[in-house]
């Protein structure tokens, strides 16, 4: 068996910087979208609904992409056909998204808004799967670990500018951040149009300064022989076959998968909330905007929104940005010592109290209301904000806390008891558990937003903190595999 060749830093930087363009892409989405859908019309408890076009399009087409590009060998290479068919088909939902009101004379701004996001969504699937394989395939065992941490790195990187864009493009370039019910303010709108340029021109760096291994030099790093291979993925199941296949794997799933997948409920659950409700509720909270400010149809009765509180709704979305680029640093700092920490306490210890820390980061936002103008540095301008706003940076590093924890230790447990032959599919399988209560949220999270809390946005971030923490006890049931 060959050994693969070694890397220089700049071939993996290579490798992984498109990955910096899809974070940036989608850490604009997630900051973002909930402002451009209700300045588009949606009242708050149907955000969740159009969100739940996220977690359905990665449980669809996150397994398709992974085992098609499993199969596909071209002179464009494994994964890299995949990788720049998603990017350009998220560039072009990006760029037309924000432009909503201009398609009114054919379908309505939030339908419209709504099936980009679609697109969106669904690019940003099928450019992630084979790029996390692409690392995978590329870079050497003795390498990994310096390829997934310049992986991670610029994942990070990405989601912090891509959060904090609009905010720049207001407080430093002068763009204005209002818009009125139906339109899209422009420095959101100009933000996603950098944003589609930097994802594209990232991932086109990527295909082009990155050659694929072909099937014989692949197969021959793993052992194998590429015409059996071949052979092997020539034979086609019937799909009542492959459904048998895969009914008989989740039986038959290790102890700790299943307990786990009741952590990964909790955790989801709860950060699907946040992508979502932050906006309302610190608009609601700290920037003291009344709920009535959110209904379309009151909006609409009176004839538009004032300029004050366009104002502070403009505020508070870019706001939004900060707080999310703030909680992804903060998951960037936690993540150089959560692997020291585990070792030292036990990756259950470390991972139930991070969960912790994140439920009660939310929970504390029910404390943080003070709306004295308060003048903040933020080293490339200066803005004055709610002391509140400022405030919501502690509670930020419990979120990025429990982030950090969350995209690494369900893994770490669960790598070592699954067996070697079937590592890729139940890696698969996992992923419904990230998807799935997701979908749940979606689907309750509104209703429970309108029919008992009566649509005070504050209160379902509270409730994404008891989910938090019950993840957090969850933890306690899970059996390692040494254990």
């Amino acid at each position: 068996m060959k050994n693969k060749p070694q890397l220089s830093f700049w071939q993996i930087w290579n490798v992984s910087f498109g990955f910096l363009g899809v974070q940036f892409g989608f850490a604009l989405q997630n900051a973002n979208v909930s402002r451009i859908l209700s300045d588009l019309g949606a009242d708050l408890h149907s955000l969740s609904l159009f969100w739940l076009v996220a977690p359905i399009m990665g449980l669809l087409i996150q397994p398709l992409v992974g085992a098609a590009s499993d199969k596909t060998w071209n002179k464009f290479g494994r994964r890299n056909p995949y990788i720049l068919i998603g990017a350009i088909c998220a560039t072009v939902g990006m760029l037309l998204m924000p432009n909503a009101p201009l398609f009114v004379s054919v379908i309505t701004p939030m339908i419209f808004g709504a099936m980009m996001l679609a697109v969106m969504d669904a690019s940003f699937n099928i450019a992630f799967q084979p790029f996390r394989a692409l690392v995978s395939d590329m870079v050497p065992d003795n390498q990994m670990n310096k390829g997934y941490a310049i992986q991670a790195f610029l994942i990070n990187i990405g989601a912090v500018i891509g959060s904090i864009l609009p905010f720049v493009l207001t407080n430093v370039v002068g763009l204005e951040n209002t818009s009125q019910q139906g339109s899209i303010a422009p420095s959101v709108v100009w933000a996603f149009y950098i944003g589609a340029t930097v994802l594209l021109g990232s991932v086109l760096w990527t295909v082009f300064k990155t050659k694929e291994y072909s099937p014989k030099e692949y197969y021959e790093f793993k052992g194998m022989d590429a015409e059996e291979v071949a052979k092997e993925q020539a034979i086609e199941k019937s799909i009542i076959e492959k459904l048998t296949d895969f009914v008989g794997l989740m039986k038959t799933m290790p102890e700790v998968m299943k307990r786990l997948a009741l952590v990964q409920f909790f955790s989801w659950f709860s950060l699907f909330i946040m992508w979502v409700y932050t906006m309302p509720a610190i608009a609601q909270q700290v920037w003291g905007i009344d709920v009535k400010w959110f209904d379309p149809v009151y909006i609409s009765s009176v004839g538009g929104i004032p300029n004050d509180i366009a104002a502070a709704k403009g505020a508070a979305g870019d706001w939004v940005g900060i707080l999310f680029a703030a909680y992804s640093l903060f998951a960037a700092f936690f993540s150089i010592v959560i692997a020291k920490l585990a070792n030292t306490f036990g990756r259950k210890a470390v991972y139930s109290f991070s969960l912790l820390a994140g439920g009660l980061g939310y929970l504390s936002f029910m404390f943080i209301n003070n709306p004295e103008p308060t003048l903040v540095n933020l080293l490339i301008t200066e803005i004055t904000v709610p002391q509140g706003a400022v405030t919501l940076f502690i509670p930020m590093m419990g979120v990025g806390i429990a982030w950090a924890a969350i995209l690494a230790m369900p893994y770490t447990i669960l790598a070592g008891a699954l067996p070697a032959n079937k590592t890729g599919v139940y890696m698969g399988i996992f992923n419904f558990t990230i998807a799935a209560p997701q979908i749940i949220s979606g689907i309750f999270a509104g209703w429970i937003l309108n029919s008992v809390f009566e649509n005070q946005a504050i209160n379902i971030i509270i409730l994404a903190g008891v989910s938090m923490v019950l993840g957090a006890v969850s933890v306690y049931f899970v059996k390692e595999k040494s254990q």
